[in-house]
């Protein structure tokens, strides 16, 4: 950690992070009014977090991230932006899901440039499964989206494959989507579409009939 990310860290934490809790989270309350709430999963260094938050500022964003670095970068943004709108958990995605909260309840989940696990023998490490596609699909409320977004092809196609499979979600475009408005590009990204890379979003629906 940087020493300015430290800083963040230890004085922003108590203001903006949950700790974790197995029961579940009441958003109202964790965000001082009532607004739709967007889940992030593994959201890095957090600058993009930030721009989206920045941009929507009648969202709640709601980030969930393990690696301390990236923590104290999101809070250091935080500060310097003087955001009111993002809450951060670093703990475990699976487990927030299970047990902090509750079904119907995002109104959208974004899951941006996740551990790709390239070599083949890995690829069961990867993040999005079928499982917690599905776990993630119960969290969301009738109409809220799941948008993943990767930057290999062959994930992307995992992406995809996973995603169509999953009885309660509807692709909101033919295949692959475009970039929505809302996805703001990273310097990385941005680095990488100049030397030709590729970059695949994949945005998907909850079902509106869904009772699930």
């Amino acid at each position: 950690m940087s020493d300015a990310q430290r800083r963040a860290y230890e004085d922003g934490l108590a203001h903006w992070g949950i700790a974790y809790t197995p029961a579940l989270l009441d958003f109202e309350k964790a965000f001082a009014r009532k607004a739709p709430v967007i889940l992030e999963i593994g959201f890095g260094m957090g600058k993009t977090t930030a721009d989206i938050a920045e941009a929507h500022p009648g969202h709640d964003y709601l980030g969930v991230e393990v690696h301390t670095p990236g923590v104290g970068s999101l809070l250091k943004e935080i500060q310097v932006r003087k955001l009111s709108n993002i809450r951060i958990i670093q703990h475990d995605a699976v487990e927030v899901l299970n047990h902090m909260l509750a079904d119907n309840s995002l109104a959208g989940i974004h899951v941006y440039f996740p551990d790709p696990w390239p070599k083949k023998r890995h690829h069961k490490r990867r993040l999005i499964q079928p499982e917690l596609v599905a776990l993630l699909a119960q969290k969301l409320a009738p109409g809220g989206y799941l948008h993943c977004a990767t930057d290999w092809e062959d994930y992307a196609l995992q992406m995809l494959d996973v995603l169509s499979g999953e009885r309660i979600l509807k692709n909101s475009a033919d295949g692959f989507a475009p970039r929505p408005e809302w996805r703001p590009i990273t310097k990385f990204e941005q680095r990488g579409l100049n030397l030709g890379h590729g970059v695949w979003d994949v945005l998907f629906e909850k079902k509106i009939q869904s009772t699930a």
